[in-house]
C-alpha cells in the first residue's frame, strides 16, 4: 500500500501506471491506495481475446488488470476496487560532465540514471480519477495545482495505436508497400546498385532491400568493409542482426551510433554493448554535436578492382517506422557520393583532427560545415534569375523551418520575384504574406496516416532542377551543431519522381493546411475540383510507375 512509504516508487518516464483505489463494504470510509505499471513493453497495449463465431473483440491491457483486481489483491480482503490510469513526463535533459576520467558512453550511461531521478513536469491522468487518490499522487510527485497537470481520457499514449492489432486490413485506406521493378527481377540488390541508382519512396516502397543489401554484403567474400550510421534502431534491429553476421564473417564493420538520440540513449547504450562484443568497432559521436546523417558505405575488392556502394536517407534505418514515416533513400554506387561518405566517417574516426576534411566534400551538402553556405548560393542563384526575368523558383520541403537566416533569404528571394512554395510538417517560423513579395508564397502543412517526414529541396535552376533529399531540417541545431548530409538526385528519372511526388502533395487538398501569419491551420479549402489526398495519390503514382515499367519490361 503506497500511502504508508516514505515515498513513490520510481516511476518510469514512458510507462502507463494504474492508480488502485481499494475499500470494503463494511468500511467504506477507509481506502487504500496501490500503483500497477502496466507492462506494455512485454506484451503490447491491445488484447485478443478468443473468437466468437465470427466476432473479435480486443480489450486494453488495462482492463485485464482491472478485471483481475479482487485477484490481485486477494490477501488483503477488499471487495471495492476502482482503478485510472496515469503517466508522468520527467524532465529529460542529460547533463555531460565535464569529468575527463570517464568515457563517453559513460557519461550517457549517468547522465540515463540521473534522469530517472528528474523531476516531474507532467502528470496527465483520468479525469474520472478518485479525488483523493489524485490529490495524494499530486502530492508525493511535489506538484501543485499550477503544475502541468492535464485531465484526459482512458488513453494517454496514442502511438500504442500504432501496435493496434492487424485485424482490420481488409477494411484499411493502408495499402501494401511493394519492391521497385528494378529490384524485383534482380537475384541480389547489390548487382542492381552497382549498375544503376534506385530511389526507395518510404513506406510506399518496401523497407526490406535496405536489409537485403545488408545481408547481402555480410555474405559476400568480396566485401571487405561496411560502414553506417544509427540513429533510431528498431527494438529487434534487422539492420544490427545484419552487421553482426557481417562481422563474424571477418567484414571490418563500423557503426556511428548516435548515443545522444534523445529517449533512445538507453536502447543506443545496450545496442553499442552487443556490437561491441561482436567485434564490430562502435563510433560514439562528436563531442556537443549530433551525428544525424543517414549514410552508409559498402567496400567491396575483387582481384585488383575496388568498387563502393551505399546509400543516404532522410530517415532513420529503423524497418518499424519506416512502415508509418514517410522518407526517401537513394541507394547509389556513384563514386563522387561515396568519396564524400568516407570523408564523414574519416571526420568521425578522428574527430579530433578537425573539420577540414568535412569541407572538402564535393558532392554532399554536409553539416555543420558547407551545408548553410551552399544553401545560400542557391537560393542566390534563383534571386538572380528572377532578377534577370528568368523563371525561377524554390520548392522546399521540411520538418521544421526556424533558422532566420536562411529564412531572410527566402524573404529576399520572394521580393525578387521567386516562385516559393514550402511543406512544413511543423514549426514553421516564416511570414507568407509580406508586402513586399512579387508573387504569393505558398505553405503548407501535410499531417495524415503516415508521418511525412522527409527533406526535400528543389531549385529552378534556369529549367535544370537542382534536387536534393537531406536528413537536416532548416533549423540552427541542425545546421550548427549536428553532422548532417544532402545528396543531389541527379538521374533524370529519379529527379523527376521527386519532382512528380513533391507536386503532388503541393496539390493536396484534403489534410493539407495552410500556414499562414495568423496560425490559423485552416485546411485547404476544396474548391469543387478533384480531391486530392497526397498520400494516396503518391501510393497510386509510385504503383502505376511500378506497373508501367513491369508492362514495358514483359514486352
Amino acid at each position: 500500500m503506497i500511502e504508508s512509504l516514505p515515498q513513490l516508487p520510481y516511476l518510469r518516464d514512458k510507462s502507463i501506471f494504474l492508480g488502485v483505489v481499494m475499500r470494503k463494504k463494511n468500511s467504506a470510509y477507509q481506502q487504500k491506495y496501490a500503483l500497477i505499471e502496466i507492462p506494455t513493453k512485454a506484451v503490447g497495449r491491445f488484447i485478443l481475446l478468443p473468437k466468437i463465431k465470427d466476432e473479435q473483440n480486443i480489450i486494453l491491457l488495462e482492463d485485464v488488470i482491472r478485471f483481475n483486481l479482487p485477484v490481485i489483491f486477494s490477501y488483503f480482503g477488499y471487495d471495492i476496487f476502482e482503478a485510472h490510469v496515469f503517466k508522468v513526463t520527467r524532465d529529460a535533459e542529460i547533463d555531460l560532465d565535464n569529468d575527463i576520467s570517464t568515457t563517453f558512453a559513460e557519461k550517457i550511461e549517468k547522465g540515463i540514471k540521473n534522469r530517472r531521478k528528474g523531476k516531474p513536469v507532467r502528470f496527465v491522468y483520468d479525469k474520472e480519477m478518485d479525488p483523493g487518490l489524485l490529490e495524494f499522487l499530486i502530492r508525493k510527485l511535489n506538484l501543485n495545482r499550477k503544475s502541468n497537470i492535464i485531465p484526459g481520457g482512458r488513453i494517454h499514449n496514442f502511438r500504442h495505436f500504432m501496435d493496434f492489432p492487424d485485424i482490420l486490413a481488409d477494411k484499411s485506406t493502408r495499402r501494401a508497400s511493394f519492391i521497385p521493378k528494378s529490384l524485383q527481377t534482380a537475384l541480389r540488390v547489390t548487382d542492381v546498385i552497382l549498375k544503376q541508382d534506385v530511389l526507395l519512396h518510404f513506406p510506399y516502397h518496401a523497407f526490406d532491400p535496405i536489409i537485403d543489401l545488408l545481408r547481402e554484403a555480410a555474405m559476400d567474400p568480396d566485401v571487405i568493409s561496411i560502414k553506417i550510421t544509427a540513429y533510431r534502431l528498431a527494438p529487434n534491429s534487422k539492420i544490427i542482426n545484419a552487421l553482426i553476421n557481417a562481422a563474424r564473417n571477418g567484414k571490418q564493420v563500423v557503426v556511428m551510433l548516435e548515443l545522444k538520440a534523445r529517449f533512445d540513449e538507453e536502447a543506443n547504450l545496450e545496442w553499442k554493448n552487443i556490437l561491441e562484443e561482436e567485434g564490430v568497432k562502435v563510433l560514439l559521436g562528436v563531442p556537443k554535436t549530433k551525428i544525424h546523417a543517414k549514410l552508409c558505405v559498402i567496400s567491396k575488392r575483387s582481384g585488383t578492382r575496388s568498387r563502393q556502394y551505399g546509400f543516404v536517407s532522410t530517415g532513420n534505418l529503423n524497418e518499424k517506422t519506416a512502415t508509418v514515416y514517410g522518407d526517401h533513400c537513394l541507394l547509389t554506387s556513384n563514386r563522387n557520393v561515396m568519396n564524400d561518405i568516407n570523408k564523414i566517417f574519416r571526420y568521425l574516426e578522428n574527430w579530433k583532427d578537425g573539420s577540414s576534411i568535412l569541407k572538402s566534400c564535393n558532392t554532399l551538402m554536409v553539416c555543420p560545415t558547407n551545408m548553410r553556405n551552399e544553401l545560400y548560393k542557391l537560393i542566390e542563384t534563383e534571386i538572380k534569375n528572377a532578377k534577370a526575368g528568368k523563371p525561377a523558383g524554390i520548392i522546399l520541403k521540411v520538418n521544421s523551418l526556424s533558422d532566420a537566416s536562411l529564412i531572410d533569404k527566402l524573404y529576399a528571394a520572394g521580393a525578387a520575384g521567386v516562385k516559393i512554395e514550402m511543406i512544413v510538417r511543423g514549426i514553421f517560423c516564416a511570414e507568407i504574406d509580406r508586402k513586399k513579395f512579387k508573387q504569393p508564397v505558398k505553405a503548407i502543412s501535410i499531417v495524415d496516416e503516415y508521418l511525412e517526414h522527409s527533406r526535400v529541396m528543389i531549385f529552378h535552376n534556369a529549367g535544370n532542377e537542382k534536387v536534393y533529399i537531406s536528413s537536416a531540417d532548416w533549423m540552427v541545431r541542425n545546421l550548427n551543431h549536428r553532422v548532417e548530409a544532402a545528396v543531389p538526385v541527379t538521374n533524370h528519372e529519379l529527379k523527376q519522381e521527386i519532382i512528380d511526388i513533391i507536386h503532388i502533395q503541393l496539390k493536396d487538398n484534403v489534410k493539407a493546411r495552410i500556414l499562414n501569419s495568423e496560425l490559423a491551420n485552416n485546411y485547404v479549402p476544396f474548391t469543387g475540383k478533384k480531391k486530392i489526398r497526397s498520400q494516396i495519390e503518391t501510393y497510386h503514382y509510385l504503383f502505376r510507375k511500378n506497373n508501367l515499367k513491369s508492362e514495358a519490361s514483359s514486352n
